[in-house]
């Protein structure tokens, strides 16, 4: 898989789900249950317990999901990553090496941005997409519209605070993904078995996705 069929089959599902949890089973579950729910794009964060472990796991599965690495705040981490089975590397800050190895991976990097000058440095750089985070502490939804009205050539994925209710206003700014946390991968609700609630959220977002795109025909 190119790094443009991996961008692509990102923009297509147009969620980002941001896993974290307490256990290498934890993370397991809820990308099982978000998957039954029609996402197939995950991010498995560094600060999972093991998440190499979980990486390596989700490649061994051999899905139809397409499994990337989330708070990787190094080239070393991004490679060992890489080497787990990540196809996307995700960053919450822009660090140059990392960037410049995943380009030599072959493999996109979304490093993370918040100003102006941040977005345009990491672009410049060679990145993917940027993440924009926490978009909610700048306005969430019109923050990504007034970044894109002088950055339109810019991939933007908007992290933090994004609900099912707020999705459609991200992808009407702009957004080329949503980057979402535990409105969708919601660690109380794996905890208590409730897989299904998890699954039903995942649903929700794939509705406003196609939706969104019904609109825009």
């Amino acid at each position: 898989m190119t790094r443009e069929d991996i961008l692509i089959q990102i923009e297509q599902c147009g969620v980002i789900p941001v896993i974290r949890g307490s256990s290498f089973e934890e993370a397991l579950a809820l990308v099982h249950a978000i998957e039954a729910g029609g996402i197939t794009v995950f991010e498995i964060t560094m600060t999972v317990p093991n998440a190499l472990d979980v990486l390596k796991e989700l490649e061994r599965a051999d899905s139809s999901g397409l499994i990337g690495a989330g708070t990787v705040l190094d080239a070393e981490t991004a490679r060992a990553c890489i080497s787990a089975g990540a196809r996307f590397v995700v960053s919450p800050a822009f660090d140059a090496a990392t960037v410049e190895l995943c380009h030599r991976y072959g493999v996109p990097c979304f490093p993370g941005a918040l100003t102006p000058t941040e977005v345009v440095r990491a672009w410049q750089s060679g990145a993917s997409a940027v993440k924009i985070f926490p978009c909610s502490a700048m306005g969430g939804a019109r923050y990504i519209q007034s970044l894109k009205a002088p950055l339109p050539q810019v991939r933007m994925i908007p992290t933090g605070g994004i609900s099912v209710a707020s999705a459609h206003e991200f992808l009407n700014a702009g957004a080329f993904a949503l980057g979402v946390g535990a409105d969708l991968a919601d660690v109380h609700a794996a905890r208590r078995g409730d897989h299904d609630k998890i699954t039903e959220v995942a649903r929700q977002y794939r509705a406003a996705v196609e939706n969104h795109r019904a609109a825009k025909r």
